[in-house]
């Protein structure tokens, strides 16, 4: 099951299975929260900025709202932004990984390299969320707490922008909190992010991403291509098949795979900014055998 919420010129629509269907009429269940994983991401960076985080650098934000693939510049970066607030890596709270760009973790293993927060994909939110309380004076050890003011902040922040309130709050895979929101929430948030004034926290974000897409994913990864690819495009996608995407003066879109499979996302993706009329580059998600194309996924 796809559902789905596609903001569209003052109205919404919702998707399910792939139909568009006006508000009034809605199949999909757009209105019960789920976690958007790492789609919660950029709002969560605009928290941070409203809390008072300084990026020592603009393009810094589009790392803290990222989900890195642990390439060197990526995480370069990480430790830079760390330097700047006075600590290192060792103040980082997420689990140790490896680096997500197969190019970068076979280096990184060749090297002698093994696990590291660091590398871990979450490390530049986790940085950005260091930083942001050493220039509030607040606890580092205990950031990643709900009741932490830091999360409060954040939690905040992202209530704001979505229009409703948070309805649960669980652990992410990198133990900092996910906030529950409707699809129709999250679809409203990353709408405001993009429509907001030049030089407001929620435009800066957006502005960030989208010069610097590379920072907010990886080489050849999804986010990144659609973002170098269509100009003014905001992207986001978040773990068990989530993402969301917003369009100036075109609208939002944020959809869900019920069962958590990543292979549909970009594909039912695609299809629904399509309907709205925006140019899209061909990323086929192609099914291979014996390493030679044999299908496609489509969606329906």
């Amino acid at each position: 099951m796809i559902i789905a919420e596609v903001v569209r010129s003052g109205f919404v629509e919702s998707v399910h299975h792939g139909s568009v269907f006006s508000s009034g009429g809605s199949r999909g269940d757009v209105t019960t929260p789920i976690f958007p994983r790492s789609s919660n991401k950029p709002l969560q960076t605009v928290g941070m900025l409203r809390a008072g985080l300084v990026p020592r650098d603009g393009a810094d934000l589009a790392l803290i709202s990222g989900s890195h693939f642990g390439e060197p510049f990526h995480v370069q970066r990480v430790r830079e932004i760390l330097t700047s607030a006075g600590l290192d890596v060792r103040a980082l709270r997420c689990p140790a990984s490896l680096p997500l760009n197969e190019n970068a973790r076979d280096d990184w293993l060749r090297a002698g390299g093994g696990p590291e927060r660091v590398l871990m994909n979450c490390s530049g939110k986790h940085a950005g969320m260091l930083a942001t309380c050493v220039a509030n004076d607040w606890p580092l050890e205990t950031y990643r707490e709900a009741a932490h003011p830091l999360q409060v902040a954040i939690a905040d922040a992202v209530a704001d922008l979505a229009g409703e309130r948070i309805t649960a709050t669980g652990v992410d895979g990198c133990g900092a909190p996910v906030l529950a929101l409707s699809l129709t929430g999250l679809a409203r948030a990353f709408e405001r992010l993009v429509a907001a004034e030049p030089g407001s926290p929620e435009r800066r974000v957006a502005d960030e991403m989208r010069a610097h897409p590379e920072l907010v994913a990886g080489t050849g990864a999804d986010d990144t291509v659609l973002m170098a690819a269509v100009p003014g495009l905001l992207a986001k996608g978040g773990a068990e098949g989530v993402v969301a995407v917003a369009v100036p003066a075109v609208g939002a879109v944020a959809l869900k795979i019920d069962d958590g499979g990543m292979r549909a996302r970009t594909p039912v993706l695609l299809a629904e900014l399509r309907k709205l009329g925006v140019s899209v580059p061909l990323m086929e998600e192609l099914v291979l055998g014996g390493g030679e194309p044999v299908g496609q996924v489509r969606p329906r």
